[in-house]
């Protein structure tokens, strides 16, 4: 499966749009990380853990954009965004969107 955030794939041809598909994972804080983070906002630096929790939900939102892309039949989704929104207090969902399309190289 081919991912771009262009509006095309570079060396391929787009001989179908099947329309957008997306996925999402709804993340919370975990306590242990919360006190590293406290502790970081005193010391500064890299909020480490929060960077592995983002990191965890991106790969988990584009595998399931990918495999609702593969459920329509598309080789390729291109156009791909992010997007994060606050659910409640210490959750937060990560959605990752683009179209999907069938591909074929030039």
């Amino acid at each position: 499966m081919l991912i771009s955030n262009l509006e095309v794939v570079p060396g391929y041809n787009i001989v179908k749009h099947l329309g957008l598909v997306q996925g999402s994972t709804v993340r919370a804080k975990h306590v242990g990380r919360d006190i590293i983070a406290g502790l970081k906002n005193i010391f500064g630096g890299e909020l480490s853990g929060y960077t592995e929790l983002l990191q965890e939900a991106r790969e988990e939102a584009v595998e399931r954009m990918k495999q609702q892309a593969l459920a329509v039949g598309a080789n390729a989704v291109i156009n791909v965004r992010f997007s994060t929104s606050s659910v409640t207090q210490g959750a937060a969902e990560l959605f990752a969107y683009g179209t999907a399309v069938v591909v074929e190289e030039k």
